[in-house]
């Protein structure tokens, strides 16, 4: 992948959107600007999930801000990403349309433990080198993060559905505090940590290190109003919910280093902090400068230096479901061959398909550890579901389509699973092609073949001597002309002598 010297990381969080600028220089980035504004996206989310037109307008206005200082930039220069709202919201699919045209840039959808790993990515390179084990905690707008690890290394990473907008308007949403809903927060908090104490509370890691806007802004007042000498303390978390159950009303602290966009979120943030302190014995925490967007652009700068986690993690999938490297190679191959042919074709819908052809050609057959019988179906459902590290919610579901589709009928596919566009129709034609000529697991020759995609469909070219002596094969493309058509898609075999 070709390397810029400039590269930019946009985080669309449920509380705050943020844009960060970096220079690259060798394996560090320096950065160069940064954007935020409290957009509160999280706030729009109506009890049945469904984002509101003014939380959306909102939404859009910042981003359009954030596209004219990105103007300019390489698309593959640029990486936006969104978190816990886009994740659950029932109408994220047009919002996200709308927000892409926007920005200008496509945004990937992450799920939590993804935002989880590049959270503590961000969070290590801006922290001093060392081999202890490191509790990272990460209080969003809509959901909270926890990682263990050392080093760049995260060892073990969970994402829970509880952020400073939502417990916020669940639990005030007047900005009154009370004793009564200020327990009800903290036992509904504690219930959502406790799934996860066995294996985060002390004893697991040796430094608790707090990342984003809710830690910074809790240790700013600790500090600020003499509660706390450094960082996040257990005692002075306790003497911050005596202050605001003293105020009674978020709207009403008079705290030294709380800032106007923080108070309507304080009360969530704060009721989910404390708990984490209780509930994972945490005595002492630090406030990192890195979080999500600088675990993007180091993510980001990883795929310039050939370090994608992305080809790590399909390299993982590969040796944890047995699949057979030669055959995953013999697909690939071919499907590199065939897609060279009819790439120029393509109307971009995607981003680098070469890749995703690859990356599925290798993974295809990772549900031949569950079954069989039918192992394309579990191919795509583990790669639709299962833990992806650098892969987006977009990313996995291409895989999932293309491993869906590599066999079988397309048009019981399309009743299950649609085809967005025509770019993903050449790569599972390509796909579906190289499988069937590598049916045969073997390093046996194949004949020179020719793909060409015009306006009346494709066309496969290969030699008349070589089909007439493997009459299966001729037999599988005979079906295969049958099962594009019956999908709209026209496809023919044209023979020619020493092709």
């Amino acid at each position: 992948m070709r390397e810029y010297a400039t590269i930019a990381a946009v985080d669309l969080g449920s509380n705050s959107f943020r844009l960060q600028v970096a220079r690259v220089v060798g394996d560090q980035v320096y950065p160069l600007d940064s954007l935020k504004e409290s957009v509160r996206l999280g706030a729009g989310l109506t009890p049945d999930k469904t984002l509101d037109e003014e939380a959306q307008q909102r939404a859009l206005a910042c981003l359009k801000l954030f596209s004219e200082r990105l103007r300019g930039l390489p698309r593959e220069a640029v990486r936006a990403v969104g978190t816990n709202t886009f994740r659950v919201a029932k109408n994220a699919a047009p919002f996200l349309e709308a927000a892409q045209a926007a920005l200008g840039f496509p945004i990937e959808i992450v799920a939590g433990r993804e935002e989880a790993r590049l959270i503590y990515i961000g969070v290590a390179h801006g922290l001093p080198p060392s081999e202890e084990k490191r509790l990272v905690v990460d209080i969003g707008g809509g959901s909270t993060e926890f990682i263990i690890g050392s080093g760049y290394q995260p060892e073990r990473m969970e994402s829970l559905y509880m952020g400073c907008v939502s417990f916020s308007r669940r639990f005030f949403p007047d900005g009154k505090i009370t004793r009564s809903n200020l327990q009800q927060a903290e036992l509904a908090a504690r219930s959502e940590i406790q799934t996860i104490t066995a294996e985060f509370s002390a004893g697991h890691w040796q430094q608790a290190v707090g990342s984003s806007g809710t830690a910074r802004a809790l240790a700013e007042i600790l500090e600020q109003n003499g509660l706390s000498p450094s960082g996040l303390t257990r005692e002075g978390m306790s003497h911050l919910r005596e202050l605001l159950l003293k105020s009674g009303d978020v709207k009403l602290l008079q705290l030294a280093g709380l800032p106007s966009d923080r108070v309507p979120v304080l009360a969530g943030g704060f009721t989910i902090m404390n708990s984490i302190f209780t509930a994972l014995d945490i005595d002492h925490m630090t406030v990192a400068t890195g979080a999500l967007r600088e675990g993007v652009l180091y993510d980001l700068l990883g795929r310039f230096h050939q370090h994608d986690m992305r080809e790590s993690t399909v390299r993982e999938f590969m040796r944890r479901y047995h699949v057979d490297p030669p055959q995953g190679g013999r697909v690939q191959e071919l499907a590199d061959t065939l897609f060279d042919q009819i790439a120029h074709k393509l109307s971009g819908y995607f981003d680098t398909p070469r890749q995703y052809l690859a990356w599925a050609a290798r993974l295809h057959e990772v549900g031949i550890s569950i079954a069989h019988t039918g192992y394309h179906r579990h191919s795509a459902y583990i790669l639709a579901n299962a833990d992806m590290p650098g892969f987006s919610t977009r990313e996995q579901g291409l895989l999932s389509l293309l491993a869906r589709a590599h066999r079988g009928s397309l048009k019981k596919l399309l009743d299950q699973q649609p085809v967005s566009n025509s770019d993903e129709w050449m790569l599972i034609l390509v796909l579906r092609l190289a499988v069937l000529f590598c049916r045969s697991r073997s390093d046996a020759e194949l004949p020179a073949m020719k793909l060409k995609s015009g306006s009346n469909g494709f066309s496969l070219t290969i030699d008349r001597t070589w089909l007439e002596h493997n009459p299966l094969t001729r037999s599988l493309l005979e079906s295969e002309i049958k099962d594009l058509k019956s999908v709209g898609i026209v496809f023919s075999i044209k023979t020619e002598k020493n092709a």
